[in-house]
This record gives C-alpha cells, structure tokens and sequence, in this order.
C-alpha cells in the first residue's frame, strides 16, 4: 500500500541537501539542478515543486513537479511515494522524464490514473562527451544568436519541436512559454545557428547547465539542407563553445530509433552512458 508520510515539498533551509542529492548524478540530473541553482527551492521561480522523499529522516530522492515531472535519484520506495503524492494532485505536466528505470516505474504507478499517453518512449540513450574530436572540424559559420534575432530563430525551433514532440508550442497558450524559453536561451548566450542568406539551415542550443554538466538540446537541420554533414559540424562547434564555456562534462539524450542521429552523435566523440524514458501526454 502506499504511503505518503515520508514524502513532502522541500523548505527553504533544505537547500544544501537538495544539492547533496542532485551532485550525486550531475550528469543525469542536469536539468533540475540548473532550475534550482537559480531559482533555490521557491515553487514560483523554479516552475514548479520539488518533492523530497526521506529514509530515516534524511532527505534520499527527489522530484521535480512542473511542466515535466522528473525522478531524481530515485529508490523504488520513493517512486511509489512519488507517484501516489502525484496521482492524487491530478496531473498538471505534459511528461514524465528522468531516468529509465524510475521512470519506468513511476508511469507503471500513473498509468492507470493519467493514461492514455500520446506517446512513450521507453528508451533514450543518454550521450557524454569531455572533448573535441579532432576528426570533426567545428562549423565557423556556427555563432550565438543576438537578442534582436528572435525572428530569425523562433520558426527553426517550432519546426524541430514539431518534428521531435509531434505537436506544435503555439497550440494552447499561443506559444508563450515557449517562446519565453526560447528567449531566456537567446539571452544568455546558449543559442547557436547557421544562417545562410537570412534562413537557419542548423541551430541548436545549451539547456541545461551547472559548473559539472550541461546539456545540448534542440539539434536540428533544415529538412532541404540534410545530407550535408551540417549537424555534425555544427554540434562540433557547439560543443566547443559548450566545453570552453560552461561545463567540463557535456550531455545530450537521443530516441533510441533515431540511428542517423546516434551515429552522428558518436562521430563527434558521444559515448553512451545510460538511457533515458519520456512519457508524452
């Protein structure tokens, strides 16, 4: 039977130990320990609640609650906490992502109340890299886009959403959010492209990051454009950015069926590591 007495939302003066807890995988838990480097534990900053499941009175798993809901490190004991903490709020994400085996088990606990999923995908190789290929030349026309440059890159990012989610950003609240996003990326400096004559033909972008990891995301060529080396090139040259820049470690997870991808991927030096499971409502 599930219990929800050693489940609870995180305090203010936690915050060490949330740390404590997401240094265990910085890798794995990039995401949510870049929300929480800036925005602390405050559910109107971070997007969201993160959850604490403790064993003995310490703090052991966590949670993240918002836009995704997201496992962190773990138990079995706390992913039945969390999801019984999670069934009972009703659902307010639109997926459940984290690592496989938590997550797994976290939507087999879900299903029955928030199922049907849109979609699930139950393996996504997670990739790390810590250099350079000298194989690979980074891309030169690879550069950061400006501020004013949003129009220029915002239909790129709706296409590749599109492409790689299966539903449109602007449906619902007219693409707000996203473009918020889209524009916190731009406006620090984690949003690189290829332009040729006014048109993105390659982006992709530097999501999460802390001092120990970050995560590249959004990788995409224009369709009429593939077939030209350009993603590997251009992730080449992001990665640089992203290793001189950022973070000593970069990551990136990728569906399993996209083979084209995880080949190009491992050109450029990736290696797999572990997999992670999406869960898309």
């Amino acid at each position: 039977m599930l219990t929800t007495t050693t489940t609870r939302l995180l305090e203010p003066a936690e915050l060490d130990a949330a740390r404590a807890v997401l240094d265990r995988e910085p890798v794995a838990n990039a995401f949510v320990a870049s929300r929480v480097a800036v925005a602390g534990l405050d559910p109107w900053r971070l997007g969201g609640e993160l959850w604490g499941w403790y064993a003995g009175g310490r703090l052991t798993s966590l949670c993240y609650a918002g836009a995704n809901l997201v496992p962190v490190c773990a138990t079995p004991e706390a992913v039945r906490g969390f999801a019984e903490r999670a069934r009972r709020a009703g659902r307010r994400c639109s997926s459940i992502v984290g690592p496989a085996e938590p997550t797994a088990e976290l939507w087999s606990l879900l299903e029955p109340a928030w199922g049907p999923a849109r979609e699930v995908r139950a393996r996504q190789p997670l990739m790390v890299t810590t250099s350079v290929p000298a194989a690979v030349e980074p891309d030169p026309l690879v550069r950061r886009i400006r501020k004013d440059e949003m129009d220029l890159i915002m239909p790129a990012c709706v296409a590749m959403f599109t492409e790689e989610v299966g539903v449109s950003p602007l449906a619902g609240d007219g693409g707000l959010l996203y473009q918020a996003r889209v524009a916190e990326l731009v406006g620090g400096g984690r949003s690189f492209a290829r332009v040729e004559n006014g048109e993105v033909v390659f982006k992709a972008e530097i999501g999460a990051a802390t001092p120990q990891a970050c995560q590249i995301q959004g990788v995409w060529v224009a369709p009429e454009h593939r077939g030209r080396g350009l993603s590997e090139t251009g992730l080449a040259a992001v990665l640089q950015y992203a290793l001189r820049e950022v973070a000593p470690v970069v990551s990136l997870y990728v569906n399993d069926f996209n083979t084209v991808a995880r080949a190009a991927y491992r050109r450029v030096g990736f290696r797999e590591v572990g997999a992670f499971m999406s869960v898309l409502f």
